[in-house]
């Protein structure tokens, strides 16, 4: 499955933290970040909602198929 929406760099860079920080936040390694960012990964529901819980937004916002 490919993403067609994917707004996760846009709010990570919204709050000024790097893919590093993302990373560790989330309990993911920093090339995950890089892979979902380029799309490369779709991000399991659990990830996706850190994702959301992170960035005070909705899953859908980040992320839409």
């Amino acid at each position: 499955m490919k993403l067609k929406k994917n707004n996760l760099k846009t709010y990570r860079e919204k709050k000024k933290i790097t893919q590093e920080e993302l990373a560790k936040k989330t309990g993911v390694s920093r090339q995950t970040i890089i892979s979902i960012e380029n799309g490369r990964y779709v991000p399991s529901l659990p990830l996706a909602l850190k994702f959301g819980k992170l960035f005070k937004c909705k899953v859908e916002e980040l992320f839409g198929v």
